[in-house]
C-alpha cells in the first residue's frame, strides 16, 4: 500500500484545506511560478480593499475573494517551483488575514473586532505550524487540520457567514472554539514532546549505569 509523501515546510506553512488541494493539481499545469499566481491573485483584493473599504457590495466581495482562492489554489501547485517560491506562504496569509478583515469592516458594528479576534486563533496556529516543525520536526494531526479548514476554507465559510447576516457573533464563536482547540492540542503536543524526550534522556542514562 503506497503511503502519502510528508508535506514540505512550505506546503505546512500555507495551511492548505480541501479547495486549495484540489486546484493545486491544475495548478501544476501552469507554465506560471507560484509565486507570480498568488500575488497575481492578491491584487484584486487588495485594490478592492483599498478602493472600497467598508462600502463595497457583497457582489464584489464575493468576486474577489473567489479570484484569491482560485489564484493562490492553482499557486499552490506550482509553489515548490521559482526563486522566489518562499513567498506563497506570507502572500497566503495576506489574502487570508485581509479578507477576514474585510469581511468584518463589511459586516459593521463589532465586526472587525470579531475578525481580529478570528485572525488571533489562527495566527496562533500559523505561529505553532512553524515552530512545531521547527523544532520538533512535527505536524499538527490531520484532525486538527480539518478542523481549521485551511485558509481557503476560511474565507469562504466567512463569506458565507456575512451574507447570512451573523458575522460578528459567528466570528466570535469560531475564535473561542477554534481558539481553545489549536490551544489546547498545541500544548498536549509539546507535553507530550518534552515528556518523551525526559524518558529517552532517562533511558540513555539508564544504559550508561550498566
Amino acid at each position: 500500500m503506497a503511503t502519502l509523501a510528508a508535506p514540505s515546510p512550505l506546503e505546512t506553512y500555507r495551511d492548505d484545506g480541501p479547495i486549495a488541494q484540489a486546484l493545486a493539481t491544475a495548478g501544476r499545469r501552469l507554465p506560471v511560478p507560484g509565486a507570480a499566481l498568488a500575488a497575481a491573485a492578491a491584487l484584486p483584493l487588495l485594490v478592492a480593499v483599498a478602493a472600497e473599504r467598508d462600502g463595497a457590495s457583497d457582489a464584489l466581495a464575493g468576486a474577489t475573494l473567489a479570484v484569491a482562492i482560485l489564484g493562490c489554489g492553482l499557486a499552490t501547485g506550482r509553489a515548490q517551483d521559482g526563486g522566489f517560491r518562499w513567498l506563497v506562504p506570507p502572500v497566503v496569509r495576506l489574502v487570508e488575514y485581509a479578507g477576514l478583515l474585510w469581511l468584518g469592516s463589511l459586516a459593521g458594528g463589532s465586526g472587525v473586532p470579531a475578525a481580529f479576534a478570528l485572525i488571533s486563533a489562527f495566527a496562533f496556529r500559523h505561529y505553532d505550524l512553524v515552530y512545531r516543525l521547527r523544532h520538533r520536526g512535527a505536524t499538527p494531526p490531520r484532525w486538527v487540520n480539518l478542523a481549521g479548514l485551511g485558509w481557503d476554507g476560511r474565507l469562504l465559510l466567512g463569506y458565507v457567514v456575512l451574507l447570512a447576516g451573523v458575522l460578528p457573533a459567528a466570528f466570535f464563536i469560531l475564535a473561542a472554539v477554534l481558539g481553545a482547540v489549536f490551544v489546547a492540542e498545541s500544548a498536549a503536543g509539546w507535553t507530550g514532546s518534552a515528556r518523551g524526550q525526559r524518558s529517552s534522556v532517562y533511558e540513555e542514562e539508564e544504559d550508561e549505569g550498566q
